[in-house]
C-alpha cells in the first residue's frame, strides 16, 4: 500500500525533472551585446574613455520600482572577524545575526534581542562573498525580518 505512494511520487518527480530539462533545452539564451562592439566614447579632448559594462545584462537588473535600500541575510553561526567572535555590546549574544549592508557600503549587525550596530571590520564585498542570491523584496523592514525569522 505505501510502495504504491511513493512509486507513484518518484514518478512524478522523474516527469517533472523531465519537465524542466526539456524547457532548459528549448531556453535562448539571451543575445549580449560584447564591450567590443560599442564605438569607444571619446571626451571633449579627443582621448578615449575606458567604458566598464554593467555586470548584469538588463533582463536580470532590478527594476526600477523596487528601490533597494540595503540588502539582508540571516548569519546563524558566531561571527568570527579577524580571529575574534563578535558580540553584541548590549546583551552579549555571539550567533543568529541578520547582517545589514546598506547604500552607503556601511555593514550592520542586528541581534536576535534587536539589538542594532556598526560593523567598520565587514565591507560589501565580505557580504556579497557570504550571501546567497536576493529571493525576494521586502517593503518593510519588519516585513524582512519576519521573512528570516526574526
Amino acid at each position: 500500500m505505501f510502495r504504491r505512494r511513493a512509486d507513484r511520487e518518484f514518478r512524478d518527480a522523474q516527469l517533472a525533472g523531465q519537465a524542466l530539462l526539456e524547457m532548459h533545452a528549448t531556453w535562448a539564451a539571451p543575445d549580449f551585446v560584447s564591450p567590443a562592439a560599442d564605438p569607444t566614447p571619446t571626451r571633449q579632448d579627443g582621448k578615449g574613455v575606458e567604458e566598464v559594462p554593467d555586470f548584469l545584462p538588463p533582463d536580470l537588473r532590478v527594476p526600477s520600482r523596487h528601490e533597494v535600500e540595503g540588502l539582508m541575510m540571516r548569519w546563524e553561526q558566531p561571527l568570527v572577524i579577524d580571529g575574534e567572535v563578535r558580540e553584541c555590546p548590549q546583551c552579549g549574544a555571539y550567533r543568529d545575526w541578520i547582517v545589514f549592508s546598506m547604500r552607503d557600503d556601511t555593514i550592520w549587525l542586528r541581534c536576535r534581542a534587536g539589538h542594532n550596530t556598526a560593523e567598520p571590520r565587514l565591507d560589501p564585498a565580505w557580504y556579497n562573498r557570504n550571501s546567497g542570491p536576493v529571493d525576494r523584496f521586502h517593503p518593510t523592514l519588519d516585513d524582512g525580518l519576519r521573512h528570516l525569522g526574526h
